[in-house]
């Protein structure tokens, strides 16, 4: 009994600090998202700012955008395409995961 006890609460501990490592990387692609990318692409990513409308920013929920691999999204993030800027110099790698895992999201 003591053993089932124990791999339970191993279990549960386990499960609510994997949560907490997904919801830690949504929340950091979100605040990502917020300072770096509202301002052409909307607060829901779809371009419709002034500013984004102005220089014709992607709707980042249309299925050009997300027929798009990580890789493809994550390499424009950080290098640049177009009108969009290189953001590499600024945002880490491992922010620039979080931001197209949130990127993801706006589709939903």
């Amino acid at each position: 009994m003591r053993t089932l006890i124990l791999r339970l609460i191993s279990a549960g501990l386990f499960c609510f600090l994997g949560f907490g490592a997904v919801m830690q990387a949504q929340s950091n692609g979100a605040k990502i998202f917020k300072a770096n990318c509202t301002l052409c692409h909307s607060d829901d990513g779809s371009g419709n700012s002034p500013t984004g409308k102005a220089l014709k920013a992607k709707d980042l929920r249309s299925d050009e955008v997300q027929k798009q691999s990580d890789g493809e999204l994550a390499a424009v993030i950080t290098k640049g395409k177009g009108k969009m800027p290189a953001f590499g110099s600024r945002i880490k790698p491992d922010d620039v995961k979080s931001l197209v895992a949130y990127i993801r999201e706006l589709k939903k």
